[in-house]
Protein backbone atom coordinates (compact mmCIF):
# COMPACT_ATOMS: atom_id res chain seq x y z
CA UNK A 1 0.00 0.00 0.00
CA UNK A 2 1.36 3.69 -0.75
CA UNK A 3 0.43 6.63 1.26
CA UNK A 4 0.51 9.91 -0.90
CA UNK A 5 1.27 13.17 1.25
CA UNK A 6 1.21 16.59 -0.23
CA UNK A 7 2.23 19.66 1.02
CA UNK A 8 3.20 23.29 0.10
CA UNK A 9 -0.13 24.64 -0.39
CA UNK A 10 -0.99 28.16 0.40
CA UNK A 11 -1.89 31.57 -0.40
CA UNK A 12 -0.63 33.63 -2.91
CA UNK A 13 -1.14 36.47 -5.33
CA UNK A 14 -1.35 36.26 -9.04
CA UNK A 15 1.82 35.98 -10.91
CA UNK A 16 3.48 34.84 -7.88
CA UNK A 17 5.27 31.07 -7.75
CA UNK A 18 4.09 28.07 -6.06
CA UNK A 19 5.89 24.41 -5.28
CA UNK A 20 3.98 21.79 -4.53
CA UNK A 21 5.62 18.40 -3.23
CA UNK A 22 4.20 14.94 -3.11
CA UNK A 23 5.87 12.51 -0.41
CA UNK A 24 5.20 8.44 -0.74
CA UNK A 25 5.49 6.13 1.85
CA UNK A 26 4.59 2.69 2.20
CA UNK A 27 6.36 1.60 -0.75
CA UNK A 28 8.72 3.12 -3.74
CA UNK A 29 7.03 4.21 -6.95
CA UNK A 30 9.01 1.98 -9.12
CA UNK A 31 7.11 1.76 -12.36
CA UNK A 32 4.59 4.44 -11.29
CA UNK A 33 3.79 7.44 -13.62
CA UNK A 34 2.93 10.19 -11.36
CA UNK A 35 0.72 12.75 -11.98
CA UNK A 36 -1.35 16.25 -10.35
CA UNK A 37 -5.14 16.55 -10.82
CA UNK A 38 -6.87 19.60 -9.22
CA UNK A 39 -10.52 20.78 -7.91
CA UNK A 40 -11.48 23.84 -8.17
CA UNK A 41 -14.61 25.03 -5.67
CA UNK A 42 -18.00 23.64 -7.13
CA UNK A 43 -16.17 21.85 -9.96
CA UNK A 44 -15.08 18.56 -10.66
CA UNK A 45 -11.52 17.35 -10.89
CA UNK A 46 -9.26 18.07 -13.37
CA UNK A 47 -5.84 16.81 -14.58
CA UNK A 48 -3.16 19.03 -14.63
CA UNK A 49 -0.21 17.10 -15.79
CA UNK A 50 2.03 14.11 -15.18
CA UNK A 51 5.18 12.36 -15.41
CA UNK A 52 6.54 8.48 -16.45
CA UNK A 53 8.29 6.56 -14.25
CA UNK A 54 11.10 7.50 -15.87
CA UNK A 55 10.95 11.12 -16.68
CA UNK A 56 11.18 10.48 -20.20
CA UNK A 57 7.13 11.38 -21.02
CA UNK A 58 5.18 13.99 -19.93
CA UNK A 59 1.68 15.72 -21.07
CA UNK A 60 0.42 18.73 -19.21
CA UNK A 61 -2.89 19.88 -20.16
CA UNK A 62 -3.38 23.48 -21.93
CA UNK A 63 -4.31 25.35 -19.22
CA UNK A 64 -1.28 24.43 -17.19
CA UNK A 65 1.46 24.02 -20.08
CA UNK A 66 4.36 26.52 -19.93
CA UNK A 67 3.50 27.32 -16.52
CA UNK A 68 3.83 24.51 -14.95
CA UNK A 69 6.10 22.13 -14.52
CA UNK A 70 6.24 18.49 -12.47
CA UNK A 71 9.38 16.22 -11.74
CA UNK A 72 10.14 13.54 -9.59
CA UNK A 73 13.06 12.58 -7.12
CA UNK A 74 13.01 9.11 -7.12
CA UNK A 75 15.94 8.98 -4.62
CA UNK A 76 13.69 10.73 -2.08
CA UNK A 77 10.56 9.13 -3.59
CA UNK A 78 8.73 12.62 -3.71
CA UNK A 79 6.74 14.06 -6.84
CA UNK A 80 6.94 18.15 -7.04
CA UNK A 81 4.52 20.51 -9.03
CA UNK A 82 6.55 23.47 -9.90
CA UNK A 83 3.69 26.33 -10.39
CA UNK A 84 4.75 29.77 -12.16
CA UNK A 85 2.53 32.87 -13.27
CA UNK A 86 0.23 31.72 -11.09
CA UNK A 87 -3.57 32.48 -11.55
CA UNK A 88 -6.69 33.27 -9.73
CA UNK A 89 -8.26 30.50 -11.58
CA UNK A 90 -5.31 28.04 -10.88
CA UNK A 91 -6.98 28.07 -7.27
CA UNK A 92 -8.03 24.41 -5.65
CA UNK A 93 -7.31 21.50 -4.08
CA UNK A 94 -4.54 19.80 -5.65
CA UNK A 95 -3.66 16.34 -5.80
CA UNK A 96 -1.09 14.17 -6.48
CA UNK A 97 -1.79 10.21 -7.74
CA UNK A 98 0.16 7.43 -8.81
CA UNK A 99 -0.81 4.77 -11.27
CA UNK A 100 1.26 1.65 -12.33
CA UNK A 101 2.52 1.86 -16.19
CA UNK A 102 1.42 1.52 -18.80
CA UNK A 103 -1.55 3.75 -17.94
CA UNK A 104 -4.62 3.29 -19.80
CA UNK A 105 -3.92 7.08 -20.83
CA UNK A 106 -2.30 9.93 -18.70
CA UNK A 107 -5.68 11.75 -17.77
CA UNK A 108 -7.73 8.17 -17.54
CA UNK A 109 -5.15 6.00 -15.62
CA UNK A 110 -6.41 4.24 -13.89
CA UNK A 111 -4.31 5.43 -10.70
CA UNK A 112 -3.83 3.16 -8.06
CA UNK A 113 -3.32 5.85 -5.34
CA UNK A 114 -4.13 9.34 -4.68
CA UNK A 115 -2.96 12.17 -1.75
CA UNK A 116 -5.43 13.88 0.36
CA UNK A 117 -5.19 17.35 -1.23
CA UNK A 118 -3.00 20.55 -0.53
CA UNK A 119 -4.87 24.30 -0.93
CA UNK A 120 -3.62 26.28 -3.45
CA UNK A 121 -5.45 30.09 -3.41
CA UNK A 122 -4.34 32.47 -5.84
CA UNK A 123 -5.27 36.37 -5.10
CA UNK A 124 -5.67 38.69 -8.20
Amino acid sequence: QVQLVESGGGLVQAGDSLRLSCTASGRTLTGYAVSWFRQAPGKDREFATALSWTGGNSYSADTVKGRFTISRDRAKNTIYLQMNSLKPEDTGVYFCAAGVEPLGGWIVGPYDYWGQGTQVTVSS
